[in-house]
């Protein structure tokens, strides 16, 4: 299976925190599966934490590493998937969100997130923690 993690799952997955389930992380850790991460999602660290956001106290580049450690993949975001984010519909107002789901689809592959909103987009949307 290819997991996409969304920015909050990224950063809680890096940092081992036990918000994940014991299910989230053995699917997390399994080697079948094809773990990746969005550039958007390193993008969105970026930003929060030169605002320097508490909930996002940790560098993009050690999230990056950190990452790349655990065995994750980089999903870039390409110019067509981007472009898809203005057929989507405004179920979430959030632009970090509307491309992780847009790439979720392009990809395929199954986006875990935190947040229940983005399960109406698609199948493909499970919601962990």
């Amino acid at each position: 299976m290819r997991i996409l993690l969304d920015t909050n799952i990224l950063l809680w997955a890096v940092g081992r925190s036990e918000r994940l389930d014991g299910e989230t992380m053995e699917a997390l850790s399994d080697a079948a599966n094809d773990v990746l991460f969005s550039a958007a999602s390193i993008w969105e660290i970026g930003i929060k934490f030169a605002l320097r956001r508490t909930d996002f106290a940790i560098a993009p580049d050690d999230i990056l590493q950190g990452a790349l450690a655990i065995g994750f993949a980089e999903l870039p975001v390409s110019a067509a998937t981007a472009a898809t984010v203005a057929v989507l519909p405004p179920i979430h107002r959030d632009p970090f969100d509307r491309l992780l789901i847009a790439q979720a689809i392009a990809a395929p592959a199954v986006l875990y997130t935190a947040d229940a909103r983005l399960t109406a987009y698609s199948e493909l949307v499970r919601r962990v923690g």
